[in-house]
């Protein structure tokens, strides 16, 4: 079964042009517990919308998991971080900006609008849904 997720990096540290010019990269530098925690949980093949935060404030393209959590080589060593390697799917054909998502009382729930700065989370699938028709990808 695919889990949905969606990460956050501002464009001008890791941009979705970087991530697609890379093509697999690993998602290092979360220092957030939860988020480490929902970057522990993912599993090969999940899926997630990369969000360019801060500049942009839009879903700008798809990733997929392609290695599991594994130490963090940007931590201090012994530390509890963890990072995945991300592979470039897909960019959204039309990106979906965080003014839309909050414009959708569909997607009221969801913690990118409940929990603002939290760089990694899950997307239910039937909000993932409603993401990829308003980014008009159909590769769900």
């Amino acid at each position: 079964m695919t889990n949905y997720w969606l990460v956050k990096s501002e464009p001008d540290a890791f941009s979705w042009d970087e991530q697609v010019e890379n093509g697999i990269e690993p998602w290092t530098g979360v220092r957030n517990h939860m988020a480490k925690a929902n970057l522990a949980a993912m599993k090969l093949g999940d899926r997630a919308y990369f969000y360019h935060s801060n500049v942009g404030k839009e879903i700008v393209g798809v990733v997929e998991v392609v290695r599991e959590a594994y130490p963090d080589p940007t931590a201090e060593a012994g530390s509890p971080w963890v990072c995945v390697d991300m592979k470039a799917l897909a960019a959204l054909p039309q990106p979906v900006t965080l003014a839309a998502i909050k414009a959708d009382p569909r997607l009221a729930g969801i913690a990118l609008v409940r929990m603002s700065r939290l760089s990694v989370m899950p997307i239910s699938p039937g909000h993932w849904k409603i993401l990829a028709r308003m980014g008009g990808w159909t590769g769900a």
